[in-house]
């Protein structure tokens, strides 16, 4: 007789692509209008001015110019301040 049970087939053997996230122009690079400059999930990189936030946090340029990044302080909703990245179109 057998001391292991039959195996059959695993369940949990899905594996999804990965999202593509990250920053797709770089500081000091030119980006034209509607170009996607972030891929996010959730707000860890913030829009300034010249860029425009969709609905899935995709950060894109609104203006034709030279993308730029910055840190600036954010108040939390708890009333924390923490460090975060605007990301702007000059």
């Amino acid at each position: 007789m057998s001391k292991v049970k039959a195996g059959g087939s695993s369940k949990n053997n899905h594996d999804s692509p990965g999202q593509r996230l990250g920053i797709k122009i770089s500081g000091g690079q030119k980006a034209t209008v509607g170009q996607v400059i972030v891929r996010q999930i959730g707000m860890t990189k913030r829009p300034g001015p010249g860029t425009k936030m969709s609905r899935n946090f995709t950060i894109h340029a609104d203006k034709d110019g030279v993308v730029a990044y910055k840190t600036r302080k954010v108040k939390t909703y708890s009333g924390r301040s923490v460090r975060r990245t605007e990301v702007s179109v000059v």
